[in-house]
């Protein structure tokens, strides 16, 4: 059979989520619930931050970026995957070459995000006095873009290798969104240079990040086992909580997915895997924040009682 590469099929076919179509119809009420209590409690989250003069810090700012990595994030995802469940399962190459990249791009910048917030705590918490000089707000900026810049890098470069791989014809995706890794999956070539592109892509993206929190943490953990105060331990243990909890979910999933070999055959494991790590991360992140974090709590609380002065 002759091969041709992906820019030679027209549009793609997913196995999705379910061929039950009672099931169907309850994975697409559950999904639009969980997008709408993700669009919603991100704006919350970053009207919050912006209102309230008290959250106009590094942490709130860096916070208020991830909110809306996490409405692009599900935005990317979530409304083709509610389309599969009641219209069609087709996607046209164009439509999923913009899907994977965006999803790669704010995955990759939600990465390293999460790591500049950990090298933030650990400043604040190790380093106070020196805090606003290191972190200041042109440094801020510089983060992030630093952290949109390296996304987009990554993403183009894991998109270029992905859609270069011959796949025969063969234009059923056995996923719920065009992932790179499906690639590897269904096509008829020899994929070890692609596989490598993606586990180097993974270690920039994913173990270098998590190198730095897990640094950041170790030197947070040493300076609050210096402190005398118990309740000085508690409250700097309490601002590092909720982001661990983050940081464990998006990032234990996505090495699952990105740092191992890629079997030819498909599983469900790597459906769940990619569903904790691009839908309920984005709906959970508000909540994580908000529920453990005082400040967040007594905003949100003004903002709906509309008593934030500016």
């Amino acid at each position: 059979m002759e091969k041709r590469n992906v820019s030679s099929i027209e549009e793609f076919l997913f196995v999705g989520l379910s061929e039950d179509p009672q099931m169907q119809i309850l994975l697409f009420v559950l999904f639009l619930l969980i997008y709408v209590v993700t669009v919603i409690g991100n704006i919350f989250l970053i009207t919050v931050c912006v209102r309230d003069p008290r959250l106009h810090t590094p942490m709130y700012f860096f916070l208020g970026n991830l909110s809306f990595i996490d409405i692009c994030y599900s935005s990317v995802i979530v409304p083709n995957l509610l389309n599969q469940l009641i219209v069609s399962r087709r996607i046209t190459f164009s439509r999923c070459a913009a899907q994977m990249y965006t999803y790669l791009l704010v995955g990759c910048t939600e990465s390293m995000l999460l790591a500049v917030m950990a090298y933030d705590r650990y400043i604040a918490i190790s380093l106070p006095l020196r805090y606003t000089v290191i972190i200041s707000k042109s440094v801020c900026k510089i983060f992030l873009g630093c952290s949109w810049l390296g996304g987009s890098v990554w993403a183009l470069l894991t998109v270029v290798f992905a859609l270069q791989l011959p796949l025969c014809g063969n234009n059923v995706i056995d996923h719920f969104f065009c992932e790179a890794t499906t690639f590897i999956k269904i096509s008829c070539a020899d994929t070890s240079m692609a596989q490598m592109m993606f586990f180097i892509v993974a270690v920039f993206a994913l173990l270098t990040p998590t190198l730095i929190i897990l640094i950041s943490y170790i030197r947070i953990v040493i300076t609050i086992m210096k402190m005398s105060s118990s309740e000085g331990r508690h409250k700097a243990f309490s601002t590092c909580v909720s982001h661990l909890i983050v940081v464990t979910m998006v990032y234990g999933s996505a090495m699952f997915l990105y740092m191992k070999p890629v079997p030819k055959n498909s599983d469900n494991q790597d459906k769940i895997a990619s569903l904790f790590y691009t839908v309920m991360p984005a709906m959970l992140n508000p909540m994580i924040y908000s529920l453990r974090n005082k400040d967040v709590k007594k905003a949100l609380k003004k903002l709906i009682k509309g008593n934030i002065h500016k």
